[in-house]
């Protein structure tokens, strides 16, 4: 033991230090932490924890990676952890890696290309065993450098499959069809506007959703609104709609968060949801079910696609190119006008 500073350090303690303590082999240690791969007798098992746990021994990850050439950790990288879907979507792969024995390292690109580019570099230098990845668009050049480097991916939140290598995602369209679908059918709306990120005018599968459900009822294209998928985009296109010589009966907003801004600026403006203007919205967040009135929404099954995600990412042999499409559910709740009293308990349920 020695002085700095004024303090004691302590050195660190080592393996052998409780294999004396324990009176057995470093091996038997090694055995014992690691569960194999030869057995132990139950008694001498016990002693090397009782040993471990006295000593307080902490194993050297940095040394365990170098000798098993596996950090025992995942990458996870995502465009907005603020985002209560990403934000979910982040603590079911923990919870699903954390159970095989594997710690997350996060990280935030904030929408930027550049920057997510610049963070999955980073992470391969720091040797992740895997990385999840939900990207603002890999190219197929990019695709092809991550797998030249050998590091196993699996691209989240992809309503298509990624060229080159292995994703998950929702059957998106077909998730809006319906929600939009209820909206018409059930409640006879003729006019539902679209709330949707800015991008390509109909490259969006939520929005030819969308197309798909109005133009089935043999109704007009409504109108679109293109804001960021954030609440104050919400607002901003909820208030850009009701300006309209015409304003909708209904609105499908493209995210939960986009939603909420478009329940605020309903209300602001002194409308009523759902008896002047429904809203339903996409992806099914715990957010939605503590709006005033709740969200009826295209819910997407996070847990079910994160534990995918992270199988796949650990599979002996991760697919170069392999999509895995999950079914979404519709959730009724009060904002698209079925009164509380007559929505099931179910999570995905149909009310007509």
């Amino acid at each position: 033991m020695a002085e700095a500073h004024g303090r004691q350090v302590r050195r660190p303690v080592t393996r052998n230090d409780v294999a004396r303590y324990a009176g057995v082999s470093t091996a038997v240690v090694s055995y014992v932490m690691n569960d194999g791969p030869q057995p132990v007798a139950a008694a001498t098992a016990a002693r090397v924890r009782r040993a471990i746990e006295v000593l307080g021994y902490r194993p050297n990850l940095s040394a365990r990676a170098l000798r098993s050439g596996s950090t025992r950790m995942l990458a996870l990288v995502v465009p907005d952890i603020s985002n209560p879907f990403f934000a979910d979507y982040a603590l079911q792969v923990q919870a699903e890696a954390g159970s095989r024995g594997y710690a997350v390292l996060m990280a935030n690109a904030h929408g930027d290309p550049a920057t997510e580019s610049q963070i999955v570099d980073d992470l391969i230098d720091r040797q992740a065993d895997g990385l999840i990845l939900a990207s603002v668009g890999v190219s197929p050049e990019w695709a092809k450098s991550i797998r030249q480097f050998g590091l196993s991916t699996v691209v989240i939140d992809a309503a298509t499959p990624v060229p080159g290598l292995a994703s998950v995602g929702c059957d998106v369209e077909e998730g809006s069809r319906s929600v939009v679908k209820h909206l018409v059918a059930a409640h006879g709306h003729e006019q539902v506007a679209m709330v949707i990120g800015p991008g390509v005018p109909g490259a969006d599968l939520r929005e030819q959703g969308w197309l798909a459900a109005t133009r089935a009822a043999g109704l007009p294209d409504g109108p679109v609104a293109r804001r960021p998928f954030t609440r104050e985009g919400g607002y901003q296109a909820a208030m850009h709609l009701l300006a309209a010589r015409n304003p909708p009966t209904a609105i499908f907003a493209g995210s939960d968060l986009q939603g909420v801004g478009v329940l605020r600026a309903l209300q602001s403006s002194g409308l009523r949801v759902p008896q002047d203007v429904a809203v339903v919205s996409f992806d099914g967040t715990m957010e939605s079910e503590f709006t005033s009135p709740p969200l009826t929404v295209a819910r997407q099954p996070v847990r079910e696609m994160a534990v995918s995600a992270v199988r796949t990412v650990l599979s002996a042999t991760t697919p170069g190119e392999w999509h895995q499409t999950f079914p979404m559910s519709l959730v009724i709740r009060e904002s698209c006008g079925c009164p509380a009293a007559d929505i099931p308990s179910q999570p995905d349920c149909r009310c007509q």
